[in-house]
């Protein structure tokens, strides 16, 4: 059917945006992008026919039937709507079904023919070549979810990325920073096999199914915490979906994958840590200066190691359950070592950036005459970076230690990595068999506190409640 059904489908669904195009193109001429009017007749006219072009579109597509469940509430009601999962472009089914507002890169409306489209909806565009970015586009948000309903509803994939629909990942705060209702909206593909999430096989219809949920006002509480508030309404859709959650996020997943010549074992706890990170704010922009200071007063320490107290007063936070959690990741019989937790911070907050984990490591360790290290130092800072409680190194330690000091400098290891880029698996794989197998499964904790069984339960937010 590639060479029938497909080039049919294919010719009707370009003509459908060719259609739609000069309608969105007259209906968005003299339209302010700051204030929004009164719509007119005749534009509402068109966006009647714009919906039906792009239900005509989705047809040709594949998408013969859609089941809409419940009832959109009005932008004066629920002024932003929660959607997930979110796993394929498809997923933009409800946006032309709806002509609701989205958040989108702003290099999407210089597109010819898509960015036309775009415009039409009035999105809130977030710009990558501005470091302010984000700053504004959580404003618009507010500005336009407190209008009074006067701006269309902006539909928002809280989880920031798209996933296979096994689970929802933590959602991000954006939607509910301005602390006000907000209706979540269910997508379900109910087709046998799953042609949605990864591949496209063959021409087969798709039956999508969209399920609003009652709205969702959020409690004093709830306005006063973004996070709260999205683990809330998260639970509600899962239970909705009827599937699990899980407290990872898309930032978890850009660390899991992230390709460096150090990739994670599959039973590393830098994933625990990246989220305890998350929630104590301890990931600002200015990264590079906070791990550098963070470095230079761990050096001073010269390795002396800290109880919980101190290492409160180390990050500049006050004693919570969730600094003990991270604590306890670190933890040698009610004392740890303040070089480690930077070391993971260095990997959590650069993943791509080994070497300057590195570097930064043996600044922190390094003798004062020399700054080189030990195999002892090396197995503490590799172990660290990869987030396992135990970890041999001596084939790579002999391998750089060519002149046989038994002490190497970062200036060694840097030149060997670079002859060598692949001496995690030259020398780590084999002398840790098992840290890298997708089938090593434990749940056996080490002495230092990194244990390999890290799995996030879900708690209830009436025990505890996020900071």
């Amino acid at each position: 059917m590639t060479v029938t059904l497909f080039p049919v489908r294919l010719f009707l669904a370009a003509f459908m945006m060719l259609l739609a195009w000069p309608f969105a193109f007259i209906a968005a001429v003299g339209r302010s992008e700051t204030a929004v009017e009164p719509q007119c007749l005749w534009r509402r006219l068109v966006d009647i026919l714009l919906r039906t072009i792009m239900r005509v579109m989705w047809f040709a597509g594949g998408f013969h039937w859609m089941t809409v469940k419940g009832r959109q509430a009005l932008p004066s009601e629920a002024p932003i709507l929660t959607l997930a999962p979110h796993s394929s472009y498809f997923d933009a089914i409800p946006v032309t079904m709806t002509m609701s507002s989205i958040v989108m890169k702003a290099e999407s409306k210089d597109i010819p023919l898509w960015g036309t489209l775009i415009k039409y909806i009035r999105p809130v565009f977030v710009s990558r070549s501005d470091q302010d970015s984000r700053r504004k586009t959580v404003e618009e948000i507010k500005r336009r979810a407190h209008s009074g309903g006067e701006w269309p509803q902006i539909m928002i994939f809280p989880e920031g990325t798209c996933t296979n629909r096994s689970c929802l990942i933590t959602f991000k705060p954006g939607a509910f920073i301005p602390a006000v209702p907000v209706q979540p909206v269910v997508i379900r593909y109910p087709n046998e096999m799953d042609t949605i999430t990864w591949t496209w096989q063959g021409p087969g219809a798709f039956s999508p199914l969209s399920q609003y949920l009652p709205i969702y006002s959020p409690s004093e509480e709830e306005k006063e915490n973004p996070a709260l508030f999205a683990h809330n309404v998260r639970r509600l859709m899962a239970e909705a979906l009827k599937v699990p959650v899980t407290d990872y996020s898309f930032e978890d997943c850009q660390l899991a994958m992230v390709e460096g010549q150090l990739p994670l074992p599959v039973d590393t706890c830098l994933l625990e840590f990246a989220k305890l990170v998350r929630r104590l704010g301890l990931k600002p922009r200015n990264m590079d200066k906070i791990l550098h200071d963070y470095g230079n007063k761990a050096a001073a320490l010269q390795g002396k190691k800290q109880n919980l107290e101190a290492f409160a007063k180390y990050v500049e936070l006050p004693t919570s359950d969730m600094l003990r959690d991270m604590f306890a990741l670190f933890d040698e019989n009610g004392i740890m070592d303040v070089r480690e937790f930077v070391i993971a911070l260095s990997v959590v907050c650069q993943p791509a950036k080994t070497l300057e984990t590195i570097k930064l490591a043996f600044e922190m360790f390094g003798a004062q005459e020399d700054g080189a290290i030990t195999e002892n130092e090396l197995a503490c800072i590799l172990k660290t970076a990869l987030g396992v409680g135990d970890l041999k190194v001596t084939g790579l330690f002999r391998a750089i230690n060519t002149q046989g000091k038994g002490k190497i400098t970062y200036e060694q290891f840097r030149v060997f990595a670079e002859h060598h880029p692949d001496y995690a698996e030259e020398f780590l794989f084999s002398e840790n068999v098992g840290f890298w197998s997708s089938n090593k499964v434990s749940s056996t904790p080490v002495a230092n506190g990194f244990c390999s069984d890290f799995s996030p339960i879900e708690q209830d937010p009436s025990q505890k409640k996020l900071n």
